[in-house]
């Protein structure tokens, strides 16, 4: 079949490999090209313990003092607000523990085996030069701020994600690069490192192009629907048809999603990182700071801070508070780096209000599909929902439940 893919992130580009090695002839469409967005400037971590969301028990009553600590992980743009306060409340309906449960249960059988994934992607191509098995730590000052977040991590048990908690000392003996900041540290087994998330994605890319696919640079600005069904993309450069199509523009699937008849509650969170250029030293493995709630991870020839949620919409600009914050928080944990500059980049997390992606067909004739809405584990899960999809467009059968993911879920709501 002739498909073609809206978005060339990680999940646009990992979907049109799989359909590709399927047999399938695919033109990947984007507006700026591979790893433009959330695709290069992610934490880099392939997290396959990722399945507590952001929202649970309790959110509601932290969230203002969140907002307004300087040094929190959550920031807003007050302007913004007014339009965010109806997707703000379906999104702070979801803190409970019956929907902790349900995220967890459906985001495990899709990340649990991420790292494998990953390489089998990236297998026989230079794109797995990138990819690193590795653990993910997360470090506590202190053993109190360890045992507050034991909600978490029971929820992780439950999942059967493996970890192991050691000493700061401990852990020193194996990196010593954070002194003695951290009184606990938890290593999360099972995990993996992309040591350069964009190039990463540029080479899988590239691989695609080599094997006879075709990589469209151009503005995709409506769609054309026959019977409340999608017909063919508008573009910049013309009407482009095929038959099957699948979206995963992230944060900019929304518009078009809704007149598919996708319905899903959905907004865009603002992630930031800054780079430190060739750093006087190097954690060994990625680092979640809990107080902070920011990762850091070791790249080729930099070190990444990233993380932070802001809520401002697509169009406002960066805000400093966020990379101020992270500026403060690495100066503070590793006061005698030296480096040669900071490189800051702000970028636009896809956020459905449930936290869980769309995966699926969006029409009953199976002519389009959403691969969107990953929120902060795209690079993670990005692999195998391109494996998914394309095994729905070849007519198999997932070794998935996909109704968490359903596109339709919200259809009556």
């Amino acid at each position: 079949m002739q498909i073609l893919v809206a978005g060339a992130g990680i999940v646009g580009i990992s979907t049109a490999i799989w359909l590709q090695r399927a047999g399938h002839d695919v033109t990947v469409v984007d507006r700026e090209g591979p790893a433009s967005g959330t695709s290069h400037g992610n934490a880099g971590v392939l997290a396959a313990g990722a399945v507590v969301p952001v929202t649970t028990p309790g959110l509601m009553g932290k969230a203002p003092n969140m907002l307004f600590d300087p040094n929190g992980p959550l920031f807003l743009r007050w302007s913004y607000l007014p339009r965010l306060i109806p997707f703000l409340t379906r999104y702070l309906s979801y803190a409970t523990d019956a929907h902790v449960d349900h995220y967890a249960t459906a985001m495990s059988s899709l990340l649990h085996d991420s790292v494998e994934q990953h390489q089998a992607l990236a297998a026989d191509t230079p794109a797995a030069r990138f990819i690193s098995t590795e653990d993910y730590c997360f470090g506590y000052t202190t053993r109190a701020d360890f045992e507050a977040d034991s909600y978490g991590w029971s929820k992780r048990d439950a999942q059967g994600v493996k970890y192991e908690v050691v000493s700061g000392a401990e852990y020193a003996q194996y990196d010593p690069v954070f002194g003695n900041t951290f009184e606990t540290v938890v290593r999360c087994k099972n995990h993996g490192r992309i040591s350069d998330p964009g190039a990463y994605v540029k080479a899988l890319a590239a691989h695609f192009v080599e094997q006879g696919g075709t990589l469209q640079i151009t503005n995709i600005n409506d769609i054309e629907t026959k019977d409340g069904a999608i017909a063919a993309l508008l573009t910049d450069d013309g009407r482009l048809s095929a038959d099957k199509i699948v979206f995963a523009m992230g944060p900019w699937s929304r518009e078009i999603a809704h007149k598919l008849g996708v319905k899903v509650p959905f907004e865009s969170e603002r992630g930031y990182h800054i780079e430190l250029m060739n750093p006087s030293a190097m954690p060994r493995s990625a680092m979640m700071v809990a107080s902070g709630k920011f990762v850091l991870t070791p790249m080729e020839g930099r070190l990444r801070a990233a993380g932070i949620i802001e809520f401002g919409g697509l169009d406002a600009p960066a805000s400093r508070g966020p990379l101020d914050m992270l500026r403060r928080q690495v100066k503070k944990l590793l006061p005698d780096l030296e480096y040669d500059e900071i490189v800051e980049w702000m970028g636009h997390r896809p956020a459905p209000a449930d936290s869980l992606p769309v995966i699926g067909a969006n029409d009953t004739g199976n002519l389009s599909f959403s691969a969107f809405g990953h929120q902060h584990v795209g690079l993670t899960g990005g692999p195998k929902t391109g494996r998914v999809i394309a095994e729905l467009i070849s007519e198999r059968t997932p070794n998935l439940d996909l109704r968490p993911f359903d596109p339709s879920k919200f259809k009556d709501q």
